[in-house]
């Protein structure tokens, strides 16, 4: 019992929990005031970060009363996402690989994954752009997790994975192998890494795209943002209010700018160290085996479930555990 409230101790301090009792008062404090609400986007924002601190504070607490080891060692991990942005939320994106239908297949299938893992998390997400397949699937999709953590948590999930099955589209069921990338950056606002000058982006806007009749988008309320000196090309059409979609893009965009700052820094510490870079689709980190046998397989921590079906379903905790573990 005694190492129990020792191990609770530190992770208080390492969660520095009375530094988010300040926080959360300060956020108070200013949410009692008029002007507060007069910036209704800022305003919401706020409050749901105040609603995060007040959620984080409850497990800690919750952990006083009842002494729960599993949920204690989750906390404990909890603090080991310590890097830069590890505390902030995600943008998460998934895109099919080479194979035509049965990839584009396989990324809704990761897709449907993991959102059922993000809602036993209980986290906002939403659709921000999806390509939808020819036949069957998704070409891409990209969503925004608004939650504290996530990216710490979802990070490890970027690279490539694998998918061999028999295949539902032709009919001898023959064996398969499909592969859908990963990618997972981190929701950044303001970073000195990331300049962004007005005169360098280019701007369209459309009508969102929608199944037809009540619903077809009459405004052009979905936007396509080009960074002119990148390429980089985003699109946006979550939103039905053409100056939220203009926001997100901004976001996705500060996002990718980062990853795309981060890659061109490591690739010039392999350079320096005389190593190789591998290109993201090279890096396969999964493989989920349906047939001959049944079995999901981390290719970097070796661990491993023959119970696929649970982690198709959103059963990826252990996975994700194991990934942040064998980073420590």
């Amino acid at each position: 019992m005694d190492d129990f409230k020792k191990r609770i101790e530190l992770v208080k301090q390492k969660l520095n929990i009375n530094g988010l009792r300040k926080e959360i008062s300060q956020i108070e404090a200013e949410s009692s005031k008029a002007e507060f609400w007069q910036n209704k986007q800022k305003a919401a924002e706020k409050m749901k970060k105040l609603s995060d601190l007040q959620k984080e504070i409850a497990e800690t607490e919750e952990l006083e009363k009842n002494f729960n080891e599993k949920k204690l060692s989750k906390l404990e991990l909890k603090t080991f996402l310590s890097g830069k942005y590890d505390s902030l939320p995600a943008i998460f994106s998934i895109h099919a690989g080479q194979g035509g239908v049965e990839a584009m297949d396989w990324a809704e299938i990761l897709k449907r994954m993991y959102i059922k893992y993000f809602e036993k998390k209980e986290w906002d997400y939403q659709l921000v752009d999806e390509t939808p397949g020819e036949e069957a699937g998704i070409k891409s999709t990209t969503l925004k997790i608004d939650a504290p953590y996530a990216y710490g948590w979802l990070k490890f999930e970027a690279g490539t994975h694998r998918l061999v099955r028999q295949s539902p589209f032709n009919a001898d069921r023959l064996r398969q192998t499909s592969f859908a990338l990963v990618e997972v950056l981190p929701q950044i606002k303001e970073t000195p890494e990331v300049q962004i000058k007005d005169e360098d982006l280019g701007w369209q806007f459309f009508r969102a795209s929608a199944k037809g009749g009540q619903n077809v988008q009459k405004v052009a309320t979905a936007v396509r943002l080009r960074h002119k000196p990148s390429g980089i090309v985003i699109t946006c059409q979550a939103q039905r209010y053409q100056e939220q979609n203009r926001k997100i893009a901004l976001d996705l965009l500060k996002a990718k700018l980062w990853a795309l700052t981060s890659a061109q820094a490591k690739e010039e510490e392999q350079k320096l160290k005389k190593g190789r870079t591998k290109a993201a689709w090279g890096t396969q980190i999964r493989s989920y085996v349906l047939h001959p046998y049944k079995m999901v397989k981390d290719l970097r921590t070796g661990y491993e479930t023959a119970n696929a079906q649970a982690v198709l379903d959103g059963e990826i905790d252990e996975l994700i555990e194991a990934e942040v573990r064998s980073m420590l």
